[in-house]
């Protein structure tokens, strides 16, 4: 999981508009960007998806995190999102990206072990 979390830092914590293009989170004090707070059930949440359609890690995406935000209100609405601030929107395409590609390198190296 840290492998991931590096390879984010790397890819996408660089590129944030709520960074200093260094790496580093600018977002106001008291609050925590998405990716970090929500980044192990990310994870997990893009391993279960199987699926050529981007439109299936967005639905994974709402039913496992979304769903869980305390940015997102009861009927599914989300100010942040709807307002293009949210993280998780933003670079999930990024993320899936990153997600797949560790979770098949780590495979190839688990099957050259066996």
């Amino acid at each position: 999981m840290e492998n991931h979390w590096q390879e984010v830092r790397t890819r996408i914590c660089h590129k944030c508009m709520d960074g200093d293009s260094h790496g580093n989170c600018r977002l106001p004090v008291g609050e925590t960007c998405a990716l970090e707070s929500f980044f192990p059930e990310l994870v997990d949440t893009i391993s279960k998806v199987h699926s050529t359609s981007y439109d299936d890690y967005v639905k994974a995406l709402r039913l496992n995190i979304c769903r869980t935000c305390a940015h997102q209100l009861s009927d599914g609405e989300c100010f942040k999102r709807n307002a293009l601030e949210c993280a998780l929107d933003r670079y999930y395409p990024l993320l899936i990206e990153i997600v797949e590609e560790l979770t098949t390198e780590f495979g190839k190296r688990t099957e050259q072990h066996s």
